[in-house]
């Protein structure tokens, strides 16, 4: 069953952010467990701009090449290191460790409640 972070948003795009400032981004627990083992991570680089529903890197899974699309528009503070070293945290913690990067937002896009992402992925929100 997949996992829904009620403290997040979501994309419908299947990448979820925090409420911080700035906001950190990754993949829903939905996103990890549809593509597999994650083997390689490319994230946009800290002073990148980012724009909303566009993409901005990319996940090889051993399923799959996954596009990564920016759920904010803004500029990147700060991309994980660890993740690009060690993709496989994505699969092991996608709320956690496994965190992609994080954005000084100078507008959203399109965001679902942790409610209305659970019901387009028929997950339970904990």
């Amino acid at each position: 069953m997949t996992v829904v972070k009620s403290a997040l948003r979501y994309s419908p795009e299947h990448e979820w952010l925090n409420d911080e400032d700035p906001v950190r981004i990754g993949i829903t627990d939905y996103a990890a467990d549809q593509l597999g083992d994650v083997v390689f991570a490319e994230l946009p680089e800290v002073g990148d701009t980012v724009t909303s529903g566009e993409v901005c890197g990319e996940l090889e899974s051993t399923k799959s090449v996954s596009e990564l699309y920016s759920p904010v528009t803004g500029t990147i503070v700060e991309a994980n290191d660890d993740v690009v070293q060690n993709p496989e945290r994505i699969n092991e913690d996608p709320y956690g460790a496994g965190w992609l990067f994080t954005v000084e937002v100078t507008e959203e896009g399109e965001l679902l409640t942790a409610e209305q992402y659970a019901e387009q992925t028929e997950g339970t929100v904990e």
